[in-house]
């Protein structure tokens, strides 16, 4: 494990530069740090799911501007712009939700609440809850893209796109950009995707043959092994491994 812990420390080091992030190697948090503001680079990590190339070019297109206009306006700026799951209406009613969001406060205000008496869970559930009380529409595309609250941590999904939007939010490096506070670095996460859950079980990092949040919190509490109070730190490699095919 010591040797492991070695390796993963030494891709840490090389990777966690702005030069990691470009074209030749696009990352979703490429786009969201041109603005560093919390509520675009929501919607930039809720839409980042299938083809990187494909997202890049995709939450590229949605000016940071489309928070603050009126729906006719934002009806005419985003027209028949569509992502895989989510049709035309499921984009427009995103960020419709989002405008009433940064109305009454915004997501760190709300997953605080949250955060405080329950954790990250608790407070995750509270932001995706509010979400869905903030507009009544429903779509399968729309749902898809909020994601369910956490009724139960045995039955739920990885939760990794919004678990890598707390990593952007709360870390602070020269990769993620550390916008929120008061939140520990050691309460977050893993962000689990196939990459990531697939490296960390050829690593011996990870044990559970299900990629979902039991297995995020597994590989969270041995990343904490290596570092108890940042085991995050080692998200972007485990990940950028994956993906390069390094194993």
């Amino acid at each position: 494990m010591n040797t492991i812990q070695e390796y993963l420390e030494k891709q840490v080091a090389a990777r966690n530069c702005d030069s990691e992030l470009c074209a030749e190697r696009p990352d979703p948090l490429m786009i969201a740090r041109l603005y560093r503001d919390p509520h675009h680079a929501l919607t930039c990590a809720l839409f980042a799911y299938g083809n990187v190339k494909a997202i890049i070019a995709f939450i590229a297109s949605l000016d940071i501007g489309l928070q603050k206009l009126s729906e006719d306006e934002l009806r005419f700026q985003v027209k028949n712009k569509y992502y895989r799951f989510q049709k035309n209406e499921d984009v427009v009613q995103w960020f419709l939700t989002l405008q009433k969001l940064i109305a009454m406060g915004g997501a760190e205000r709300v997953f605080m609440r949250g955060y405080r008496t329950g954790g990250v869970i608790e407070g995750l559930s509270a932001l995706i809850d509010t979400l869905y009380t903030l507009n009544p529409y429903r779509s399968q595309g729309y749902e898809f893209l909020i994601g369910k609250p956490i009724q139960s941590v045995a039955k739920a999904s990885a939760m990794k796109r919004w678990m890598m939007y707390l990593r952007w939010m709360v870390r602070k490096d020269e990769l993620d950009m550390g916008l929120w506070k008061g939140i520990n670095p050691s309460d977050l996460i893993m962000p689990l995707d196939t990459h990531t859950y697939n490296v960390s079980r050829r690593l011996g990092l990870l044990g559970r043959k299900q990629c979902d949040l039991k297995a995020a919190m597994e590989l969270t509490e041995t990343l904490r092994q290596f570092d108890p109070l940042d085991p995050l730190k080692y998200d972007f490699a485990l990940y950028r491994i994956g993906q390069e095919k390094i194993l």
